[in-house]
């Protein structure tokens, strides 16, 4: 197959590898890439509509170095954003928060904001399924964390307790995440079996 302008594409040399080394994790996709292609996939069966919220910006100044080029160089948050997506599946309102950590052993509570914990409590008293996707990437695990399950360790950090939520508390309290090629991070499977 060749390019329109008639040159042939340039084939990187196929790398062997030994069948151990084949992860079907991620397959170097970030999270939020995961969940954007589920929600597609979500919508396109008609099973549910998430979507991504836009952060809301308020640009200040713009240099157009070109004219068919224009480049933001001063931009501010409008307010605090709330969690990453939201929508409705099975006739109930759904909204999360996604979070990728690096971090082995913990998952800091540090990545989320107390805006967002105000957020989830407000979802969940009004009857929302609320949660955190959290990834280990270290792991290449997903897991779906409830926002109820999250509150105690939210309040805890400023009694004295840990500032982090531990792996093992992760693994025992989350919901594993199963990797699917169409839905990636298939979170509708775990709502199905704790909601309905």
């Amino acid at each position: 197959m060749n390019y329109p302008n008639g040159k042939k594409p340039i084939m990187p040399l196929a790398r062997q590898t030994n069948s151990k080394e084949i992860s079907f994790g991620n397959r170097g996709m970030t999270l939020e890439e995961d969940i954007n292609e589920t929600n597609t996939y979500y919508l396109s069966r008609n099973k549910a509509i998430i979507h991504k919220k836009p952060t809301p910006v308020q640009i200040v100044r713009v240099d157009y170095p070109k004219r068919s080029a224009a480049v933001i160089k001063e931009g501010y948050f409008k307010q605090a954003s709330t969690t990453d997506y939201n929508g409705i599946y099975r006739e109930k309102y759904v909204d999360f928060e996604a979070k990728e950590t690096k971090n082995k052993t913990s998952f800091p509570l540090s990545n989320i904001h107390e805006h967002q914990i105000n957020h989830m409590k407000s979802v969940c008293e009004h009857g929302g399924i609320c949660f955190l996707i959290i990834r280990f990437s270290q792991h290449d695990e997903t897991y779906f964390f409830p926002a109820m399950k999250l509150f105690p360790y939210w309040e805890s950090q400023f009694n004295g307790g840990r500032k982090s939520i531990p792996y093992k508390d992760v693994q025992r309290i989350g919901n594993l995440i199963p990797f699917h090629y169409q839905a990636r991070v298939d979170y509708l499977s775990i709502i199905d079996h704790l909601y309905f």
